[in-house]
């Protein structure tokens, strides 16, 4: 099991329709050896929702992250400023 930790986080933005909405997507060991990628998503502030699939093989949830973070960026969301800040 790799200790490499996948994460990220991604908003929408535009005053113009009231729309501020957040997506975030990781990638977490299971106890059972199983990977999960878990998304949330849902206005910023708010509760949001959450989906987690479950994949036999870390390679097949590295795709299954990669391809749910293209469609976003692609549909408009960019990086979070302050969720990607880092404290040195």
């Amino acid at each position: 099991m790799s200790t490499q930790q996948f994460q990220v986080h991604l908003v929408r933005i535009d005053n113009s329709r009231n729309m501020c909405r957040f997506y975030r997507v990781s990638i977490e060991p299971t106890l059972f050896g199983d990977y999960a990628v878990e998304r949330g998503w849902g206005r910023v502030g708010g509760r949001g929702r959450l989906r987690i699939d479950l994949f036999a093989e870390q390679s097949q949830a590295l795709q299954h992250f990669l391809d749910m973070v293209r469609q976003k960026r692609g549909r408009g969301y960019q990086p979070s400023p302050l969720r990607d800040a880092r404290i040195h």
